[in-house]
């Protein structure tokens, strides 16, 4: 029992420490931790492990939406929530973003919790009856929140976009520099490094930040937990799609098209640690592990059980409720000396440490240097013309789901 505290605690650091750190992946970590797993399984049970994977995961999965709501820097869980962070920001409810992000999440997990004995009925069935149509389902759902979410007048160039996005994606993770790395490229300059030199152009100021902290659990807040954590069960069962794309489907089932900042920002968090969980969980459900977190996972713990899943389910409650905390904790005091920080001068830091990073990883992985560089730079216009053409970011993730559709039809 000591031993499994000591495992959630040092998982909640690790998480904590990724999470908020631009760049540095859970999975970074995960990879480092599985390959030694042998030496550690030495001197401690499978199950322990196991604990810190799951406490590492849903640490990072609440942490990781600092920096993109303070300083724009993504990944592909959290891409969608840059846009009504910083609206927020702008307005100067930073505060009541965070706690928006950490109590969606929180809430979320207590929902999947509760709906997990209907999840275990029908989740099997429904997943053995749709596993060999999943191509289908992907296109399908794709080209409906296409054409449902873009105004009309917009459409086409939105779905030109996604297009054009796809065929990137398919160049650069079909590619020998590795999904690691073309990821890091592409997605960053796509969302965050785009974004942040449109705001800079535009010459904005982080405004004052109030000091109201309160946020109403009101009906629409449970609402759009509640579609969050339904989503991330939704992906367990199109695994081409991602948090990002999640959302965009939470919205549906809430019949919203007009949502506003505060209810996709609870969505957005609902997605990602419900799905995060859910990855977890469908090993025993559906044996199809959905994160590489979840593949570590079942290396360990080839036979999970139904005892696992309810000690991992108790895990989460504790970790997710103590990242809750250390999130907001974290939050405020970012928020407290982002406002001694020009904006513009920040913006450019920001731009040159992601950049830093990713030259700095090309080198470290032997990757070929002048293709990331050009993927990075292609990455770039395309978010920028996004921006300038005022389209929906999230066109762009057809960055990933191009390639998940023509591999789901054994097209590439």
């Amino acid at each position: 029992m000591i031993e499994i505290i000591l495992a959630i605690i040092i998982g909640i650091v690790l998480g904590t420490i990724t999470g908020i750190t631009p760049g540095l992946h859970v999975n970074t970590v995960g990879i480092i931790i599985f390959s030694i797993s042998e030496k550690i399984l030495n001197h401690t049970t499978p199950i322990t492990l196991c604990c810190f994977f799951v406490s590492i995961a849903l640490c990072h999965a609440m942490i990781e939406f600092i920096p993109s709501l303070l300083m724009g820097i993504p990944d592909e869980d959290t891409i969608l929530s840059i846009q009504p962070g910083h609206r927020l920001l702008f307005k100067g409810k930073g505060r009541q973003a965070i706690r928006l992000t950490s109590f969606g999440g929180f809430l979320s997990i207590i929902i999947l919790i509760l709906i997990m004995p209907l999840l275990l009925l029908l989740l099997p069935v429904i997943y053995s009856l749709l596993k060999d149509y999943i191509g289908f389902l992907l296109l399908f759902t794709m080209t409906v929140l296409l054409f449902y979410f873009n105004k009309k007048e917009k459409r086409y160039k939105s779905i030109l976009l996604f297009l054009v996005s796809g065929i990137l994606g398919l160049f650069v993770l079909n590619s020998n520099v590795g999904n690691n790395l073309g990821l890091l490229a592409i997605l960053s300059g796509l969302f965050s490094v785009s974004s942040l030199i449109f705001s800079i152009n535009s010459k904005s100021k982080i405004p004052p930040q109030s000091d109201d902290k309160s946020i109403l659990i009101d009906y629409k807040f449970k609402k759009s937990a509640f579609a969050g954590s339904i989503s991330g069960c939704i992906l367990g069962l199109l695994p081409g799609l991602g948090p990002a794309q999640g959302t965009i489907i939470a919205q549906s089932i809430t019949l919203n098209k007009n949502i506003t900042p505060e209810e996709f920002l609870i969505t957005n968090s609902g997605v990602n640690i419900s799905d995060t969980l859910f990855s977890l969980i469908a090993l025993y459900l559906i044996n199809n592990p959905r994160s590489a977190i979840s593949v570590y996972i079942g290396n360990i713990l080839p036979n999970i059980n139904l005892t696992h899943i309810t000690l991992f389910l108790f895990v989460s409650l504790v970790c997710v409720s103590t990242a809750c905390i250390v999130s907001i904790k974290i939050g405020d005091f970012l928020i407290d000396n982002m406002q001694k920080i020009e904006y513009k001068t920040m913006n450019m830091i920001i731009i040159g440490l992601i950049t830093f990073i990713l030259l700095s990883f090309t080198v470290l992985t032997n990757g070929c240097l002048w293709y990331v560089i050009l993927c990075y730079v292609t990455s770039i216009s395309l978010g920028l013309i996004a921006n300038t053409a005022d389209l929906s970011k999230s066109n762009l993730m057809g960055v990933l789901i191009v390639p998940s559709i023509i591999t789901y039809f054994g097209l590439f």
